[in-house]
């Protein structure tokens, strides 16, 4: 039978105390590890967090939207055997290392790794190797089992003799030694059992996996951790671990540097701190006093922290779009993009069972793939290795900075909208604004700013909006089309489509619906290429921030596309 949902450990203490300590030093009053050799595979440094998708969904995902959006990597769900059960929390139960849980077999996971790298993709396997099972039962791939004991691979002896639940964070020894929410703990500190799991990480490097989110890391000795990667095929393979910072605690994330990346926990409270409640004009030094930026990895939230409240989530509409645009744009760390579905209860697994049929449908919010989230990628592979430059803010919840001369960006979190004259370090051009369109074959599908000789240029931001340009998407549209205009009040969260028959405009699939800007609010604006003396057909339709969709009334609304240049169309939405 499927055990209870474990209350997942140190989060919610640790989510608590990472904002009171946000001022302080990682680590202050211990010894910094040595930074570990491993480096993160690859150019592109942005990972998309596709949580619980089947293999066989992120391999798709991986040539739709990763792969020509710029993503650096994939990181997948646990896919050893696990426990039974709907809920999202027993992929983090396993009870052998076959891949047979609920995402796939090896066969699908093996072709998933394929057609990713395949993309330009690499792949990190989110790894549970802390512990094994709470309860007994038969697992997913039909491994009948018991606690302390999973044939193949471990018995009684291979645990830690602890066997009550954790209950001081003080004490290392209990944090490490003792059991998490009556998880059988495993003894990392025996040779079988860091073989044993080193042979699991290299069955599946065999299949082409790029690198390891280390589970629960906090709770096995950096030691032990070491060992384990030491004896893996390739000792050099990339590791992400996951250590929750702690004010005051035994165990602290700059201990495990020396074994590669760590999960920043702090870089999200932080920007939950600025952007709900705080002011985002006191982020320019967002990072400092955290872990190095070269061995963290930042995020907005996870699966986790989306549910025990210590980050923004997807509910926060605007306010979370806006912090994801933010640690993209920001030099600090290596960004994670989470991209996960819409819950009712905490427990609540993945719709399907892990299928993703289509994004926006069914629950899956697809954050990879927001426009103002996916072209960010873009944005930050344009201006990698430049420094944050140009700082700039109205003193509350308006700011704007640039990265030297390769990009800029401008966050309006006020509840109205502002115009600036922004100083930047951009080249003279006109740039494609790609918060509110695609940087396309000869222009761009949405606004253009010019910036001028001086490094200026002049924008109209609106409230819970973003402006981003960057060298690389830089050439003005001169062919015909239509200037879309819809004057629309939206609530907070929402936000306008336009979608139609022709392909530009999506052919009527409301998942491929084109963004309209809002920095005119309440008038939605957005230019499109289209094919000179089309006649089509389009209405406009407003999505929710749980991609739930809304028609405007009335017929299909008509217009032909010039010869030359483009038809201006002003429009009022037909509640």
């Amino acid at each position: 039978m499927p055990t209870p949902a474990p209350a997942r450990r140190k989060r919610v203490l640790a989510a608590c105390t990472a904002l009171v300590a946000l001022g302080l030093p990682a680590g202050a009053g211990l010894s910094l590890a040595p930074t570990a050799a491993a480096a993160t595979p690859g150019s592109k440094g942005v990972t998309a967090t596709l949580f619980e998708w089947k293999f066989d969904s992120v391999a798709k995902a991986c040539t739709d939207t990763l792969g020509p959006k710029g993503y650096g990597f994939v990181e997948v769900s646990p896919p050893q055997e696990h426990i039974q059960g709907a809920q999202w929390w027993t992929s983090y139960q396993p009870v052998s290392y076959k891949i047979a849980g609920r995402l796939g077999d090896r066969t699908a996971f093996k072709n998933m790794v394929t057609t990713c790298h395949n993309a330009g993709v690499k792949v990190l396997a989110d790894s549970v190797i802390n512990h094994m099972s709470a309860g007994s039962g038969t697992g997913t791939g039909g491994t009948a089992y018991t606690k302390y004991n999973y044939p193949g691979y471990y018995q009684d002896q291979d645990f830690h003799s602890c066997r009550t639940n954790i209950s001081n964070y003080g004490d290392r020894s209990n944090v490490q030694n003792c059991e998490l929410a009556g998880l059988s703990d495993l003894d990392t500190g025996s040779a079988y059992v860091q073989q044993t799991i080193a042979n699991y990480l290299s069955d599946l490097l065999s299949l082409g996996v790029d690198g390891f989110r280390i589970d629960a890391a906090k709770h096995m000795a950096a030691t032990d951790l070491a060992a384990v990667k030491a004896k893996m095929s390739n000792p050099n393979a990339y590791w992400v671990q996951e250590v929750i910072y702690g004010a005051g605690e035994a165990v602290q994330p700059s201990e495990y540097t020396g074994n590669g990346d760590v999960d920043e926990f702090r870089s999200g409270t932080w920007l939950k701190s600025a952007f709900s409640g705080g002011k985002i004009s006191d982020l320019q030094n967002w990072g400092s006093g955290l872990l190095a930026s070269a061995q963290a990895r930042t995020f907005v939230d996870n699966w986790d922290t989306e549910r025990n409240g210590s980050t923004l989530t997807y509910k926060d509409g605007s306010t979370y779009t806006l912090a994801n645009v933010f640690m993209l744009a920001h030099p600090y760390g290596s960004p994670n993009v989470y991209s996960g579905y819409a819950f009712n209860a905490n427990d609540d697994g993945p719709p399907n069972g892990g299928a993703v049929t289509a994004c926006y449908q069914n629950g899956w919010n697809c954050v990879h793939a927001w426009r103002q989230v996916a072209n960010m990628v873009g944005f930050r592979n344009a201006v990698a290795g430049a420094a944050m430059t140009n700082w700039w803010s109205n003193g509350n919840n308006a700011i704007g900075f640039g990265r030297g001369s390769k990009g800029y960006v401008a966050i309006n979190r006020e509840t109205s909208a502002i115009t600036q004259t922004f100083q930047t370090s951009l080249p003279a051009g006109v740039y494609c604004d790609v918060q509110h369109g695609d940087p396309v074959s000869g222009g761009c599908s949405g606004p253009t700013y010019t910036v001028g000789s001086d490094g200026k240029f002049t924008a109209s931001v609106g409230a819970g909006d973003a402006v981003a340009l960057y060298v690389g998407a830089t050439a003005a549209s001169t062919a015909p089309g239509a200037s879309f205009a819809v004057n629309g009040t939206t609530a907070l969260g929402q936000n306008l489509y336009v979608v139609g028959d022709a392909a530009a405009l999506g052919g009527w699939d409301t998942s491929k619906a084109l963004l309209l800007g809002s920095a005119s609010y309440p008038v939605w604006k957005l230019d499109v290429a289209l094919p000179a003396g089309a006649a089509i057909q389009y209405k406009y339709l407003r999505k929710d921030a749980a991609g739930n969709v809304t028609w405007e009334s009335g017929a299909n609304r008509t217009a032909s596309v010039p010869a030359s240049g483009r038809i201006t169309l002003d429009d009022t939405w037909r509640p």
